[in-house]
């Protein structure tokens, strides 16, 4: 059995990424890897989270990505670039720029209802924290074999926007339409990103009130939990 650094059995369905399958990247403002059957760690933001000059720097890195790729189409998630830039975004997202309208627990409610609706059918959530402006959780797609990670997302983001949106007394684009994420290596790259999904609360200085976390039950019993 597939055991981590810690002597953890792996969560039920759990993959890392695999080099005896295909891998395909594409680009957006930033390169996004899949893999089938792969689980990965996801942000995503509110529209407003990122201000303007932070949104050109991410025009200037797709410039780079592009050529990187066209110059080197072997170019892997592992490398260190989109672990740098991945680093800079959740940084850049802690500051708690925007409207932040997740700080208020009446709207987190109707966003943690969504996120767990399809809980255990559609996709298999291994964690989440919900912050003033992004959320992080572990996402493993479990629907049909030609649905993607952006297809669960959308879904989710889609129905949550317009619950905000109604209480709110809103309209209009709720959540920045792309996602970040990364297909997560192994259980030790797993136990980390568990980790920092955990402590990202206190690393931003939220009160208590200002978000919510919550962990797959079934993985609690295996050992996986957040640690202080």
């Amino acid at each position: 059995m597939t055991t981590s650094k810690w002597n953890l059995d792996a969560p039920p369905g759990f993959q890392g990424l695999r080099d005896d399958l295909p891998l395909r990247c594409y680009i957006q403002l930033l390169p996004h890897w899949r893999q089938e059957g792969a689980t990965y760690f996801v942000t995503f933001r509110l529209n407003d989270a990122l201000p303007a000059e932070k949104l050109r720097q991410l025009h200037r890195w797709k410039e780079k990505w592009e050529r990187l790729l066209e110059t080197n189409p072997e170019t892997h998630p592992t490398d260190e670039m989109p672990r740098i830039i991945d680093q800079k975004i959740e940084d850049w997202l802690d500051q708690g720029t925007g409207s932040c309208v997740l700080k208020s627990k009446d709207t987190r409610v109707l966003l943690v209802t969504e996120l767990l609706a399809d809980q255990g059918t559609n996709y298999e959530l291994g964690c989440f924290v919900t912050m003033p402006n992004h959320v992080h959780a572990i996402v493993r797609p479990m629907g049909s074999d030609d649905q993607e990670l952006e297809d669960v997302l959308r879904l989710c983001k889609g129905r949550s926007a317009r619950a905000i949106n109604k209480h709110l007394g809103m309209s209009g684009p709720l959540w920045q339409r792309e996602s970040y994420d990364r297909i997560i290596r192994d259980e030790e790259h797993l136990w980390r990103i568990l980790q920092y999904i955990g402590r990202n609360p206190g690393k931003a200085n939220l009160p208590t009130d200002h978000f919510d976390l919550w962990i797959n039950p079934e993985w609690v019993k295996l050992g996986w939990n957040f640690q202080p």
